[in-house]
């Protein structure tokens, strides 16, 4: 897998994507997030920790106030607008690295836009509220659209797709033409397989283990895995999955066989490794692809050789 590279344009700059891998840090302003719901609630610790996450390496801050792990509920739009928006306002002029709002609510993308986020994170892919592409489209800002099975309080709980790939791919297609039609161009979609969000434990490996197929789709690939339930499931002890946050080496082989698969942003919680994992495996990526071509090249000379 050679990854191929875009650039992706936001308001204020352009982000290389495919040269190195970008490490999106989770900031999640949230009293209930599976892994830090409660840890960065009030504005000032979720201020200083995205400056934290910027000087660990972050490429990419995603700012979230409502919850998106398996059963959660949701919140009303003006709740998620007041956690979100003053560490958005808190941010500016201090974080040097673009912001990214993850909802899944059109009012709370055009606020955080005009508070200073540059890229929305659709979850649902356009599934929630299409109104959302409107605004990425009127805004001029990247959507990052990802496949989720179901919905959030039952997605779990559903019958998986018999053919996970097929059900991610086509789920992916469907909502990039929603974009599209709404206006946003395709040189500012990003892609997520949505690793966890109504999938079985063995499917998420089935998708990481095949990423080159969906980037098959013309569109960069985002891939979230950090300290998600199926690496607490594989790592379980004594029967008993390990929580969150000790599954920060079953994070760091899922991140490095994220981008060796073709991912250009991984988003993480722990983003001073993290960043450290996608630095090695950028190089042995890049080695990689420095080495097809002469193989291919010799492969050729040697068929030759016998013809003679």
């Amino acid at each position: 897998m050679v990854r191929r590279r875009y650039r992706l344009r936001l308001p204020t700059r352009t982000l290389e994507l495919g040269r190195r891998t970008l490490v999106m840090g989770v900031l999640n302003v949230t009293p209930d997030s599976f892994s830090d719901g409660g840890a960065f609630l009030e504005p000032q610790s979720a201020i200083a920790r995205a400056l934290e996450m910027e000087c660990a390496g972050a490429d990419l801050i995603d700012v979230g106030g409502e919850s998106t792990r398996p059963g959660s509920e949701g919140v009303s739009a003006e709740e998620e607008l007041r956690r979100v928006l003053p560490v958005i306002e808190g941010l500016r002029g201090k974080l040097r690295i673009p912001i990214s709002i993850d909802t899944r609510k059109a009012e709370v993308a055009e606020a955080a836009i005009a508070a200073g986020a540059e890229m929305i994170n659709d979850v649902s892919g356009l599934k929630t509220d299409v109104r959302i592409a409107q605004v990425a489209a009127r805004r001029r800002v990247p959507l990052v659209l990802m496949h989720m099975r179901g919905e959030l309080k039952t997605m779990q709980q559903r019958p998986f797709a018999r053919n996970v790939l097929r059900d991610v791919i086509a789920g992916l297609r469907a909502s990039a033409g929603r974009a599209m039609r709404a206006g946003v161009p395709k040189d500012r979609i990003v892609v997520d397989p949505g690793i966890g969000f109504g999938k079985s434990f063995q499917q998420n490996y089935e998708l990481l283990a095949r990423l080159a197929e969906i980037a098959k789709l013309g569109f960069p690939l985002l891939v979230g895995v950090s300290r998600k339930s199926f690496l607490g499931a594989t790592l379980a002890g004594n029967g008993e999955p390990l929580p969150p946050e000790q599954r920060i080496w079953g994070t760091a082989a899922a991140v490095a066989a994220s981008i060796l698969g073709g991912a250009h942003i991984v988003r993480v919680h722990d983003v001073l490794e993290m960043a450290q994992v996608a630095r090695v495996a950028d190089a042995v990526a890049a080695t990689r692809g420095n080495h097809d071509k002469p193989q291919m090249r010799a492969s050729r000379l040697t068929r030759r050789d016998k013809k003679k």
